[in-house]
């Protein structure tokens, strides 16, 4: 791991989100709550901030880190159809929070999937980035 010892402690926020592709009737499935396994979204979201809080377990390098906030939140589009997420993660702490944000993210994406697979596999995951960070001293990142 990097040696951050050095580094002052900050306030950090990074965002980050992406999208899963999905048949016209998933997305009217998932919005109408009629998936067999429940309630996509609320479940996606658990998923998402339970991953974030476990990212130091999963990235090998990646430092753990006391998140002071986790935010997730989706929204439906119809041309395609696809369900986007947007999750913010915070810290106050001495490294940046982009890997929990990412992480996040994907996970909730997943949890999409792995609730849907059942009537539409042809889905699929596209456009994971960071969207902003900010705090520390490389300053503040925003996405194109």
């Amino acid at each position: 791991m990097v040696d951050i010892a050095s580094k002052d402690v900050t306030r950090r926020v990074a965002r980050a989100g992406g999208a899963i592709v999905m048949q016209a009737p998933t997305l009217a499935a998932i919005r109408d709550g009629h998936m067999k396994k429940g309630d996509v979204l609320s479940v996606a979201r658990i998923a998402a901030i339970q991953a974030a809080k476990r990212t130091a377990e999963l990235i090998p390098l990646a430092h753990p880190l006391p998140l002071t906030r986790v935010s997730v939140d989706f929204a439906f589009d119809d041309d395609p159809p696809r369900v986007t997420i947007e999750v913010t993660a915070e810290t106050l702490d001495r490294t940046g929070v982009e890997m929990e944000a990412l992480t996040a993210a994907s996970v909730g994406l997943l949890t999409v999937y792995d609730m849907c697979k059942s009537i539409d596999r042809g889905m699929r995951i596209e456009g994971l980035r960071l969207l902003e960070k900010s705090g520390g001293k490389s300053g503040h990142f925003k996405s194109e």
